[in-house]
């Protein structure tokens, strides 16, 4: 890595990731660029700008930035209940596995798909199939060297994105498997509200795949998927969940992923400063900001 850019290993942006969905306007090479001119170390890719140039491309663009791969977003939508539409969302996630080990992603963050209109009402049917497509992908996974990571999102999304809502939920499927094959998503947009929630980030020791941070921010617009916030702007008290995810052992980076219109239509570069700005004290000892 060019070390004008880079960071120390002692610094507090050596463990923040950029999520490209938090720089939305910006291509790939721009989200690379962007990202090591701030001096973070790791991106978090999506599957669809990586397609944009092409995997081999972005994989070489990877590894010329000397930037770390924190995730890669997003497999799962796996509750279709006709065979074809499931033989084909198995198909997809396989080959979105294969993507994440090209571009030597730890982790395929998974949103594991809401109820279909043809079982619209089938909640529990749902969570079956998503157990069953986890069955088969699994040993695929294992195979590539990817962990797939389980996210559970807020509870508003269970009918259309996702029907695991908790993090206990989400623990409970993970741990039918080995830690390294699948894992779960902490972000604490989704999880912020659980009043079991720190129970479970204790019980997801060895086994968080990917820390994700954003704020929850009010009135939630029209559109619920575009409410997220910069960390600060919100209702989210982040030091604590920090230190009990940070508490489990947890060494991976730490993501930047915000869906805002106001954020993805201001000045990228402002974003990924301000950004910097808010989540360094985060990181630092309890000591190090006062609190």
């Amino acid at each position: 890595m060019n070390q004008s850019v880079a960071q120390s290993t002692n610094q507090p942006t050596n463990r923040l990731s950029l999520n490209q969905q938090t720089t939305k306007r910006w291509s790939l090479p721009e989200v690379l660029d962007g990202a090591r001119r701030h001096g973070l170390e790791s991106v978090g890719l999506w599957r669809e700008p990586v397609a944009e140039v092409g995997l081999d491309k972005a994989r070489r663009l990877v590894e010329e930035s000397g930037l770390r791969v924190s995730s890669l977003c997003r497999g799962g939508f796996l509750t279709a209940s006709d065979e074809r539409s499931r033989r084909l969302a198995l198909d997809d996630n396989r080959r979105a596995i294969d993507e994440a080990a090209t571009l030597g992603a730890p982790c395929l963050v998974m949103v594991v798909g809401g109820l279909p209109e043809e079982a619209r009402t089938d909640l529990a049917g749902a969570r079956e199939r998503v157990t069953s497509a986890i069955a088969e992908l699994a040993p695929y996974a294992a195979g590539r060297g990817v962990q797939i990571a389980l996210e559970p999102l807020h509870p508003m999304f269970c009918a259309d994105r996702a029907v695991l809502s908790t993090l206990r939920q989400a623990l409970d499927l993970a741990e039918r498997y080995p830690a390294g094959v699948v894992g779960v998503v902490v972000d604490t947009y989704h999880l912020w509200w659980d009043p079991d929630l720190f129970t479970q980030i204790e019980r997801a020791a060895g086994r968080i795949a990917s820390f994700q941070i954003c704020d929850w921010l009010t009135p939630i617009p029209a559109d619920a998927l575009i409410g997220r916030g910069m960390p600060g702007d919100g209702h989210i008290d982040f030091r604590p969940i920090v230190e009990a995810v940070l508490a489990t052992g947890y060494t991976g980076d730490i993501e930047v992923e915000i869906f805002n219109q106001e954020v993805w239509d201001a000045d990228p570069d402002e974003v990924v400063g301000l950004m910097v700005e808010r989540c360094q004290p985060l990181l630092r000892p309890p000591a190090a900001d006062g609190r």
